[in-house]
């Protein structure tokens, strides 16, 4: 087999050149000039000449398979149930150490929502504004925090979330924000009427939700970049981005504002920036995760998943808002949630896979630290075995013609009635998903069902596939104290090298620290696995954090204002 992904050479436009290309693209006659070199550039030719046969996967449904009881399964949610209070190798606040400092009566709800409130405001000062906070309302922060104060007091607790801080994507309904996608076209500014389901369930749980984060324009980037809120910067180095389109999330986790955040990821958005900005991220399998109450912009490829600070915030969290939703159809095909073995730190029933030219493709710093990681995986017993991921440039180009046309249908309406709202950047890349026709889209979900299947095959014989998360680290700003629009889509793909083929296969994937390069800039490492088997990666990355330092960003605030 032949190692078919490039790097593309194709320049970072700004300015006026950004808004140049913008008017050409947006134009039918000139749009069609372009479009030879365009395609030829982008590698999409290959994709337009290949043969591809069989039925297309529309929606990546996988079988249940064989269901752990509804009692066995609650029975491996003990980690859940009856956590250790103890305190956390974390360099900043994990859930666990907040829920800790409560009951042992070292801080309160009220006390950590105050220190939230003071540390948002503190994190947009200064030359360089973080900006993962685009909407926060401090009278309801401090409602939900003297609600759950009284519980706790009480003895009462409605979980082990209960006081915890706990950020929302800006496409993912929660009251009382207006749910604006990252854009100043898609919302009034009217508070929603409802919570997404999974705001309901962290709710029920105790939790605090502090407010909306910021993120790419519509999800349609992985840079963070936006020009009606601000780019989001990342709090390790606030001249370089925190990642996209979850960048508010994982910049809030990261500057210590909450320790768990929900993302959204249809193309990496929560698994890119949590590896860009040092945390752990989390796309379950499609299906796992209600999206009831989610806009709805690429539904064949989206999911809601956790960022967290550590493993453990990020295995609780998926604990509570993953499962059947009868709000959401594509949820009720699927076994119990569980964390079976969670603890359980011996990996020698684990079979983890490589493709080494895949693997290798990246920045010198990235490749390095990824195989140290792997090589503390076998040291924790786990075998590693060389695999083949097969047709990896159709999977990036399926993905590309399948999030961008499934977006623009998403916005069409709004994008032909309020064009010059949306940014540049925007604009030019829904310009350009309209050179791909219905004959590609189709061709695309062909494209998927082989993705499928090659991956069954690889999963035969292998129970996760590693890879580094992304193939740069996070990349500088040009000019971070202005919010000019700019879009580059040799640097998407860098960012993108290993995250498209989950989305289109639906399988769960997960991002998680694996070191930091000499200037400070966090790596990531990913672990793609079997469907529904989102407790085998939890497990795997907990026992690797265990081995792995951490260190905390230039930006950071303690809710505990620990010394």
């Amino acid at each position: 087999m032949t190692y078919d992904l490039k790097s593309l050479k194709v320049p970072r436009l700004a300015g006026a050149p950004l808004r140049t290309m913008v008017s050409l693209m947006e134009r039918s006659s000139t749009r069609q000039l372009l479009a030879p070199a365009l395609v030829k550039e982008l590698g999409t030719l290959l994709f337009k000449s290949a043969a591809v046969n069989g039925e297309p996967t529309f929606l990546p449904i996988h079988p249940a398979g064989r269901s752990m009881g509804a009692a066995q399964a609650r029975t491996t949610l003990a980690f859940y149930e009856q956590p250790t209070f103890s305190s956390s190798e974390s360099v900043l606040p994990s859930t666990l150490d907040i829920a800790n400092a409560y009951r042992n009566g070292n801080s309160t709800p009220t006390a950590v929502a105050e220190a939230v409130i003071n540390s948002i405001k503190a994190s947009n000062e200064g030359n360089i504004p973080l900006n993962a906070i685009i909407s926060s309302n401090e009278n309801d922060i401090l409602r939900q925090a003297e609600a759950s104060e009284k519980r706790l007091a009480s003895g009462q607790p409605l979980g082990i979330l209960e006081g915890i801080p706990i950020a929302i994507k800006d496409e993912i309904d929660a009251l009382p924000y207006p749910t604006q996608v990252g854009s100043a076209v898609i919302s009034n500014g009217e508070p929603v009427n409802m919570d997404a389901t999974v705001l309901a369930r962290l709710r029920a749980d105790g939790a605090v939700i502090i407010g909306k984060t910021n993120m790419h324009e519509i999800g349609i980037g992985v840079s963070g970049a936006n020009i009606t809120f601000g780019h989001c910067h990342n709090p390790y180095n606030l001249k370089h981005f925190a990642g996209g389109s979850s960048g508010g999330s994982a910049a809030a986790v990261a500057a210590g504002l909450c320790p768990i955040a929900l993302g959204a990821d249809g193309g990496g958005s929560i698994r890119i920036p949590a590896a860009l900005c040092g945390m752990v991220g989390l796309k379950p399998t499609w299906g796992r995760v209600s999206e009831y109450g989610a806009f709805p912009l690429c539904n064949s490829l989206a999911h809601i998943g956790p960022i967290g600070r550590t493993v453990d915030d990020v295995a609780l969290a998926y604990s509570v808002i993953a499962g059947s939703d009868l709000l959401d159809a594509a949820s009720c095909q699927q076994p119990n949630v569980h964390l079976s073995d969670y603890l359980n730190h011996n990996l020698s029933d684990i079979k983890l896979g490589i493709y080494t030219p895949w693997f290798s493709h990246a920045d010198r710093d990235i490749v390095q630290q990824c195989q140290l990681a792997v090589e503390k995986l076998k040291g924790l017993k786990a075998s590693v075995r060389e695999v083949e991921v097969e047709q990896l440039n159709l999977q990036r180009i399926a993905h590309a013609i399948t999030i961008t046309s499934e977006m623009r249908a998403a916005v069409d309406k709004l994008h032909r009635e309020q064009r010059e709202q949306f940014a540049p950047d925007t604009r030019l890349l829904l310009a350009l998903s309209k050179l791909f026709t219905g004959t590609d889209y189709v061709k695309a979900q062909q494209i998927r069902t082989q993705t499928i299947r090659g991956f069954e095959r690889i999963f035969l014989e292998t129970d996760i596939i590693v890879t580094p998360m992304t193939a740069i680290t996070a990349p500088r700003i040009k000019r971070p104290q202005e919010d000019d629009a700019e879009t580059s889509l040799s640097t998407t793909t860098e960012l993108m090298r290993y995250s498209f083929s989950s989305n289109l296969a639906g399988l769960p994937s997960l991002s998680l620290p694996a070191g930091y390069t000499d200037k400070g800039l966090p790596i990531g490492l990913q672990l793609i696995g079997k469907p529904w088997q989102e407790h085998q990666l939890l497990r795997v990355a907990k026992a690797l954090e265990n081995t792995i330092t951490t260190q905390s960003g230039a930006l950071a605030f303690d809710l505990l204002s620990r010394s």
